[in-house]
């Protein structure tokens, strides 16, 4: 503390700015992957009894992961509720990243890891999920003692835009890339 002066560590703390847009990504996230899962439920909950981790009677839970997903991005939107959804959220990815490390483990890499949209397979992953929940845990430091401006509205759209777009790029290119490389490594096996 200085003399009249309030000093903040800001090395522990969010700014407001990239709190909203990493908020906003997030929400953007959750609530498509919950659309792609209502849209294709019976897809989904095949895919759910794939990962043989809960018994046939609980099949049912299946449908409860998007309603979940969809809860987790209404908490992100709303700054009262942000801290629980980003708690909420990155809980939910390190289940994700839980139940698709049992199954690598199990030797089961053929699995559609139930991500993808209608009609779309993705095979499964650990790190994605792992990556995606540590930058969610970002939210849950304090943000920075200053008001947002409207430069910092600009900021928070257009970054969640290109967050939004990086993502399904990345994704579709993984997507992509994953099985063609899982086909070379059977070539290389035969």
């Amino acid at each position: 503390m200085l003399p009249g002066r309030v000093v903040y560590d800001v090395g522990l703390m969010i700014d407001p700015a990239v709190g909203a847009l990493l908020a906003g990504a997030f929400a953007l996230l959750f609530a498509t992957a919950a659309l792609h899962k209502l849209l294709d439920a019976g897809r989904f909950a095949a895919a759910f009894h794939a990962y043989d981790l809960v018994p046939p009677e609980l099949a049912w839970l299946a449908r409860l992961v998007p309603v979940l997903e969809l809860a987790i991005a209404a908490a992100l939107l709303t700054a009262g509720s942000r801290n629980g959804g980003a708690a909420a959220g990155a809980a939910l990815l390190l289940a994700y990243a839980s139940a698709i490390g049992v199954n690598l483990g199990r030797g089961r890499r053929d699995l559609d890891c139930g991500c993808g949209g209608p009609g779309e397979s993705r095979p499964i992953g650990v790190w994605r999920n792992l990556l995606l929940a540590v930058l969610l845990t970002a939210l849950l430091l304090p943000p920075a003692p200053r008001p947002l401006t409207g430069a910092d509205a600009l900021t928070i759209g257009a970054g969640t835009a290109v967050a939004a777009l990086l993502y399904m790029s990345l994704d579709a290119l993984l997507g992509r890339a994953a099985p063609r490389a899982a086909r070379l490594r059977e070539r290389g096996n035969a």
